[in-house]
């Protein structure tokens, strides 16, 4: 279970955790809308192992059996916003995760997921491992950028600091943004770098409420 408030990586953080893994553990996302209901789910479930989801969402024996049987390969299952779904869907996950042959892991990812896992006791219990990633820490931004996108190899550390401190404040989604901003100006100043003027033009971009 991966905790995060909005806005501070929390997606970015868990595919870069899940690449880790050796390549021959398969990892799949379902796409789940929000306030599924259970057919939703189910039909989001059978899309992410492959499975064919139109012609058994309707067919819900059918479809529970296709689902156990994929929960019996060794693979990763990662949902994410899960603060979207509802007690009576997250059980269902639980029904699949506790079926006596799963082998695959469920990973829950959402801000706020926390309180949504307390309406959902039975499955909470489960969970082996919460973990809560706070906000970029002023000492992670140059390196954690770097590593995000390779606009900022050449950008000095004092460049983005400066930028953290009166603009994302530590808020990844705020980077992504100024990431975004900063490499579309690099089109009207070409054979520049990343360096404070375009910090700048791009923080400037962000509005009152970056």
């Amino acid at each position: 279970m991966d905790l995060k408030s909005s806005g501070q990586g929390k997606t970015v953080a868990v595919h870069q955790a899940l690449g880790l893994l050796p390549r021959r553990v398969p990892v799949r996302q379902a796409q789940v809308a929000v306030k599924p209901a259970l057919p939703q789910l189910r039909a989001a479930l059978l899309t992410a192992f492959g499975l064919p989801a139109t012609a058994l969402t309707n067919r819900t024996d059918a479809a529970d059996r296709a689902l156990i049987d994929a929960f019996k390969t060794p693979s990763v299952l990662l949902i994410d916003d899960v603060q979207h779904i509802a007690a009576p869907e997250l059980d269902y996950l639980r029904l699949l995760a506790d079926a006596p042959t799963t082998q695959t892991s469920l990973v829950l990812c959402g801000a706020g997921a926390e309180r949504t896992l307390a309406r959902a006791p039975a499955l909470a219990s489960r969970v082996l491992t919460w973990q809560h990633v706070p906000r970029l820490e002023a000492s992670q931004v140059p390196a954690v950028l770097r590593l995000f996108h390779p606009l900022w190899h050449t950008a000095a550390d004092a460049d983005l600091l400066h930028a953290d401190e009166t603009c994302a404040r530590g808020n990844f989604r705020t980077w992504a943004k100024i990431t975004s901003h900063a490499y579309a100006a690099l089109d009207q100043r070409p054979g520049t770098g990343a360096d404070g003027e375009l910090l700048s033009r791009a923080c400037s971009r962000l509005g009152p409420n970056p």
